[in-house]
């Protein structure tokens, strides 16, 4: 085997480069890639590089980090291309990559063990997902894991101390710069919690003074804009550091089990991952006893710790992820050392699992037909085909000679071969006839030099292809605009308005913007991103 292919690194990376780079600006931007990118839009526009504005508002919910990095982005390669909106966040998830990767050895593990478990957490369904999403919730968690990594090198070791306290802290706060305190409390604290009952803290008197270092320095990178923003503008400051309180004990309120099936978010490792959970059978199969009850805990406790906050969402299991895709790598280790001695018993899981998927690319071929609309998709519906067709094919051919390692591998293919030739096909399930973007608004109000309002609430969608901020008339409060001719821009439902605003103006000429990419007849289809436009004129 060549070197490169040895250490594992080189593949590794490989593999996260076509999973989280490849058709990169394929999928259209939802609501919370729009109020990001509009933020780092403002940000490098406007200048408002700290008190950070959405649609020239004061947004201070999100911490600027990530911002700064999607708004350098931009600056270098354009506002207008997703691929550079997104690509700070497909670069931090290859950095998750790569410290992950680099950590796990240090438990006693082998290599090739942390190269399998590299590539379950980078063909994870949330991973993927965040990995290619313009959130920053991939930023904050990416830049603990690198924390984590310095300070196991920190609590473990005796020397270059003083260098491992500061690379942990500078990533802390990077963490904390990125959203908050969320990875403190989900990823760092049940790994702190499980490193002391597995491994014991030892020597922590020793290191007393680089470890105060350590905190400090941390609290300091992660909360000085925190501080700033609150001196600069109190008020603003308040009122949404309120709004986020309230909403953390009334919004999206949950009950405590409802993450229980936390493991299905690893998408086609749910049941390998469910079964490396089962700790009396996994526990005498295991390389390593020791490192396998560690992230056992790390994973178990990062899932309890997020049950107990009321407000829960799917998406906050993302930093479950990392510890669960180092033990779900334990069983798959053990699949490759003893699969063919294993009782039938053992092996159906194995071949339900992978059979399934195997099936899935079997199948595709001929369920697309009836699903997509491939008028134009028609290189890309083959390609997938093939590929899909012979990765499943080359599934069940391994399967029934029992080579496990080949079909592990086949089964991190077959998700690459998804993104690499099918995510062209996802514009195929939309195709919406009534498609109208509001980016051709912009053009013609600033060829006419006529100003544009929006009735009502914001929709950060349409802001972010409109290209640039648009003044907002409160619907609880409404103040007309001052210009004699304006544009408005109104909600289908809140037409009333209009009606009552004919007696002072007259409607020289409407037009209906929708901007769903899905086609109507489909779920997905929003009615709060259409939008009727009104030229208005004041009556003499």
């Amino acid at each position: 085997m060549p070197e490169n292919f040895k250490n594992y690194l080189l593949p590794l990376l490989g593999v996260g480069v076509l999973i989280f780079f490849a058709h990169l600006d394929t999928i259209y931007v939802n609501i919370m890639e729009a109020r990001n990118f509009i933020t780092a839009r403002e940000m490098a526009q406007h200048h408002n590089w700290l008190l950070t504005t959405l649609n020239d508002q004061p947004r201070y919910e999100k911490p600027p980090l990530p911002t700064w990095l999607t708004a350098l982005s931009g600056l270098i390669f354009g506002f207008k291309s997703l691929f550079a909106m997104r690509l700070p966040a497909a670069l931090v998830t290859l950095l998750l990559l790569y410290f992950f990767y680099q950590f796990i050895p240090k438990l006693q593990v082998s290599k090739k063990q942390a190269f399998l478990a590299g590539l379950i957490l980078a063909s994870s369904f949330y991973i993927i997902f965040m990995g290619r999403n313009g959130q920053w919730d991939i930023f904050t968690h990416s830049f603990m894991m690198i924390a984590i990594f310095y300070m196991w090198e920190f609590f473990t070791g005796s020397k270059q101390l003083w260098k491992n306290a500061f690379l942990a802290a500078l990533f802390l706060g990077f963490s904390i710069l990125s959203k908050g305190p969320v990875s403190l409390y989900a990823l760092l604290l049940p790994f702190l919690i499980s490193y002391g009952i597995v491994y014991k803290y030892q020597d922590l008197k020793q290191k007393w003074l680089p470890l105060s270092f350590l905190i400090l320095l941390a609290l300091t990178i992660g909360s000085w804009w925190f501080i700033y923003v609150r001196l600069a503008d109190p008020v603003s400051f308040m009122e949404i550091t309120s709004r986020e309180a309230t909403r953390w004990t009334n919004y999206n309120v949950r009950p405590f089990y409802y993450y229980w099936s936390f493991f299905t978010q690893s998408g086609i490792w749910t049941i390998p991952a469910f079964v490396a959970l089962l700790y009396p059978y996994l526990k005498k199969r295991v390389s390593n006893k020791k490192a396998y009850l560690f992230s056992l805990f790390w994973t178990l406790g990062a899932v309890v710790l997020l049950s107990v906050i009321p407000e829960k969402k799917s998406r906050y299991l993302l930093p479950v992820l990392i510890p669960m895709a180092l033990n779900t790598s334990f069983y798959i280790e053990y699949l490759f050392r003893k699969f063919r001695e294993l009782p039938a018993k053992e092996k159906w899981v194995v071949y339900f699992n992978h059979g399934l998927i195997a099936l899935i690319g079997i199948a595709f071929p001929v369920a697309a037909l009836f699903v997509l609309r491939l008028e134009g998709y028609w290189f890309w519906y083959i390609a997938t085909s093939v590929f899909l067709f012979g990765t499943g094919v080359a599934i069940i051919f391994y399967l029934k000679k029992q080579e496990y390692p080949k079909v592990f591998y086949l089964t991190v293919a077959f998700i690459c071969g998804i993104i690499v030739f099918g995510f062209p096909l996802s514009n195929a399930f939309l195709q919406n006839p009534d498609f109208n973007n509001i980016a051709e608004l912009r053009k013609k109000a600033e060829a006419e030099e006529l100003p544009v309002y929006e009735y009502g609430n914001e929709t950060p969608e349409m802001i972010w292809e409109y290209g640039k901020p648009i003044p907002q008339i409160d619907r609880e409060a409404p103040q007309l605009p001052t210009e004699a001719k304006f544009g408005l821009l109104i909600n289908e439902k809140d037409s009333s308005f209009v009606k009552q605003l004919q007696q002072q103006y007259q409607i020289l000429s409407t037009e209906r913007y929708d901007l769903n990419y899905v086609h109507p007849e489909k779920s997905g289809y929003k009615d709060r991103l259409i939008r009727k436009f009104y030229v208005l004129e004041k009556r003499d």
